[in-house]
Formats: C-alpha cells, structure tokens, sequence
C-alpha cells in the first residue's frame, strides 16, 4: 500500500466516523459515551492522517 493510499483509507475512515457521530447527535437518546468514542476515534485518524501528510513533504 503506497503512502498516498493509506492516508486515503485514512481519510475514508474519518469520513465515515464523521457520518456516524452526525447520525448519532441526531438520535432522540444521544449516547453521550458513544458521541465521546466516535470523537476520540476521529481525532487519532485526523492526527495520524496531519503526521503522514507531515512526513511526505519532508
């Protein structure tokens, strides 16, 4: 898998997290712990994603 198709899948998965905590905000009985998770999750792929874009322009 090449670097730029990594972030790619990286950057799919975010989407999808994104798509997920939207779905879940609008929900009657929010999950407070779940929207927390989905959060965390997004922002170790947002991180990940800055630090590979990162290490190609170097």
């Amino acid at each position: 898998m090449t670097m730029q198709s990594h972030v790619a899948e990286l950057e799919r998965r975010h989407q999808a997290l994104e798509k997920q905590l939207r779905e879940e905000t609008i929900r009657p009985a929010t999950d407070d712990t779940r929207i927390a998770d989905l959060k965390r999750r997004k922002l170790i792929l947002k991180d990940e994603i800055a630090r590979l874009k990162g290490a190609t322009l170097h």
